[in-house]
């Protein structure tokens, strides 16, 4: 009987498709600042601000039901997350809609009064436009302006403009969106992701959480540490493999673990429905009804993805499926495979 007692789940298959992942690991990872060189497309401000941490090289985790069925690497082994980030930031502003803090309706500067988010000129940027990248926004934050970010142009059919107007994928845009939830909870979002979210997974103490060197901002006569939603200029999420597969459990787990609501349904709900301007976009989530997002993976499966898919937290719920891959190279591959040694749910 293979693992979970479920005589469906084809566990050589998985295997085997977890030693080729493992063989497919990125290159140049041991040289995080020639790597992240390399890899920026901006044509200026490109400046690393933030902390680098040296790739280890490729890991994982697979779970089905709930229990790992195959790792690869040292999945207990922090890797920086890059724009898987953006899913992390979108789970503390969950902490904070369940709190009866954040309206996604509502607009952030009637949630927050604070003089530095007041002087950035977001006047009719509402949270919602930020956690769907629609804002518009155009300014300088932390030394970098928004329109240097070529992540912007990366898609293919972005669009600027007014609040609402258009989608861009822009990390200094995210960036503003974690300015904005560390003044509404008024406290680091690494404190929050602790106490509300990996705490109660039992996650390990190994993970961290970092901006730039001058991502600070004054509160309560204190100066508090900002995060940043990405990599593009150091910083982001670093965790590991196990305890970002964790993270995913919780969305496959339609908001509870083992029992425990940590995130509500509707939340969840909410950041998986899809962005009118752009479908394949939820609450910095992806999703893959359009077959885009991970081509050959099933339309049922959403993720959070960095470095061009190079860390990857997808979730499958018609498959009870979460997989956590770290430094690999064509994971599409990888889900098509594991996915296909798991039928659906009918």
């Amino acid at each position: 009987m293979t693992v979970n007692e479920d005589v469906s789940l084809d566990l050589g298959a998985v295997r085997a498709a977890v030693a080729r992942q493992a063989a497919r690991v990125t290159e140049g990872i041991a040289d995080m600042d020639r790597y992240l060189a390399a890899q920026v497309a901006d044509e200026s401000h490109r400046e690393v601000t933030g902390p680098l941490l040296p790739g280890a090289g490729a890991s994982g985790v697979i779970r089905h039901r709930g229990e790992v069925i195959a790792t690869w690497g040292d999945p207990t082994t922090p890797e920086m997350l890059f724009s898987g980030t953006k899913a992390v930031v979108a789970t503390v502003a969950g902490v904070a809609f369940d709190r009866g803090l954040l309206d996604p309706a509502a607009r952030v500067l009637d949630s927050v009064d604070h003089p530095f988010l007041t002087g950035l000129g977001v006047e009719g940027i509402t949270w919602e436009h930020l956690l769907q990248q629609t804002s518009g926004w155009t300014g300088e934050l932390w030394g970098k302006p928004t329109g240097v970010d070529a992540q912007s142009r990366r898609e293919g059919f972005e669009r600027e403009g007014a609040p609402g107007a258009g989608w861009a994928y822009n990390d200094v845009r995210v960036n503003l969106l974690c300015l904005a939830l560390t003044l509404l909870f008024r406290r680091p979002l690494g404190d929050v992701l602790h106490e509300a979210v990996l705490d109660p997974l039992g996650a390990s103490s190994s993970w961290s959480w970092h901006g730039y060197a001058d991502s600070l901002v004054d509160l309560d006569g204190m100066r508090v540490p900002v995060v940043s939603g990405g990599a593009h200029w150091g910083g982001g999420l670093w965790i590991s493999a196990a305890d970002l597969a964790l993270l995913g459990e919780v969305y496959r787990g339609g908001g509870t673990w083992r029992g425990r609501r940590l995130l509500s349904a509707e939340w969840i709900r909410r950041t998986w429905a899809p962005c009118p301007l752009n479908p394949d976009y939820g609450y910095l989530w992806w999703r893959n009804d359009s077959g885009r997002v991970q081509p050959g993976a099933p339309p049922t499966g959403r993720c959070a993805r960095g470095n061009g898919g190079r860390h990857l937290l997808w979730v499958d719920p018609a498959r009870e499926l979460v997989i956590a891959s770290h430094w690999g190279d064509r994971v599409a591959e990888l889900i098509t495979e594991v996915s296909a040694a798991l039928p659906a749910r009918r």
